[in-house]
Formats: structure tokens, sequence, C-alpha cells
């Protein structure tokens, strides 16, 4: 099966991001184009993959597939072998309703702090309502430990779905230096050790680089 997937600046495309960490747990074999995000040409350059003119986007023999969500569920339903979503039934409902939250909310933490890999630097004050994603978000890590089965560093024991969408919130986390209760902080160090997210966060410091 041949997957192409079209993404922004690794430096600075939280979403482009998943799309490649659930790949990557997916075990397949991808190509890779970035299209450079806030250029004159950027829309017109998306135009010409999918009519959402959005990162990511994952082309398949099925069609191409527009956003994050949509990705990750094309890929755990054709590699079941991979084991995307946890096996667990009650694991895998808490990682889809964690993911799907994610995906549609925490828009006050996403304002205040945008995705920057290359960022070291704390807000100068963190306003109230960023304060209450970044409480849910830790509440939100603790509740899928909670029904994890299996045993390791990730939310859910081994890598999943989950960590390819709470990646970015770990990034945001370090990179603005957000104090975070202990299990939190672990979380972050396990996600930056994860050799796939690695790999990505130097691809995207060598572009601020280059």
């Amino acid at each position: 099966m041949s997957y192409h997937l079209i993404i922004g600046d690794k430096l600075y495309s939280s979403w482009s991001l998943r799309g490649a960490l659930a790949l990557e747990l997916a075990g397949v074999r991808y190509e890779e184009t970035l299209v450079k995000l806030n250029q004159p040409d950027t829309r017109q350059r998306l135009l010409a993959f999918s009519a959402t003119a959005k990162v990511p986007l994952l082309k398949s023999e099925h069609g191409v597939i527009a956003d994050s969500l949509a990705i990750a569920e094309y890929l755990a339903e054709q590699h079941p072998e991979a084991r995307l979503w946890p096996e667990d039934v009650a694991a895998r409902a808490q990682a889809r309703s964690a993911c799907a939250q994610m995906h549609s909310g925490f828009f006050a933490l996403r304002g205040a702090m945008p995705f920057d890999l290359s960022r070291d630097q704390a807000l100068d004050e963190v306003p109230l309502d960023v304060q209450v994603d970044i409480d849910r978000i830790v509440a939100l890590w603790n509740e899928c430990r909670l029904v994890a089965k299996d045993s390791g560093p990730f939310l859910f024991g081994r890598p999943t779905l989950a960590d390819a969408f709470f990646a970015p919130v770990a990034v945001r986390l370090r990179t603005y230096r957000v104090a975070v209760p202990a299990e939190a902080a672990a979380y972050i160090e396990t996600i930056y050790q994860w050799p796939a997210f690695q790999a990505w966060q130097q691809a995207g410091l060598a572009e601020r680089e280059g």
C-alpha cells in the first residue's frame, strides 16, 4: 500500500506532527511533501492536493484523506496489526474520547501558545482560560492512565494514537516552561524521548537553521 503525506513546516505544524506520528505508529513507509505555510503561494500549492487547502493530507489508494483524526482512524482500520488504539475496550474508548477532546477543544491554549519547536520561554502571564485548559489536559492524561492495561510510560502504556495527538501539547507545555505535576512532567519527557518524535523535532529545528 502506498502513502503520501502532505505536511506543513515541521517547526510549526502541530497537526502535521499528528499525522506523521500516526504513520510511524502504523509502521508503514510513506512519501512526504512539505508545503511551507504562511507564504503567498501556500493555498495554491495545497489546493493542488486537496480542496481543503489544509494539512495534513494523506494520499492513499482509497483517495485523499484530510484531517488528522480521519487519517488516524483510517490507518487504524487499514493496519489492525499495528494496534494503533488500545486493545482493551474501556481503554480504547477513553483513548478515542481523549483524542476527540484534543481535536475539537483547548482553543485558549492553542491561541496563547502557538506550536514552535524552537521556543524556550514562558509567557509573562498565563491567562485564566489557558490555565483551565492546562489543568484539564493534566486531568485527561490521568484519566487515560487510570484505564491503561499495558505497562509503560505512555498514556496507555505503549505508544498509541492518543500519544500522537497529545505530543504537540507536550511540546507546548515544555517550550512555554509550564509548571505541571510530576506525572505530567514525566509524560512530557516520555514524548521527548520517543524516537518518532525526536526525528520530527530534529527535522523541524533543521528548518530553522536552514
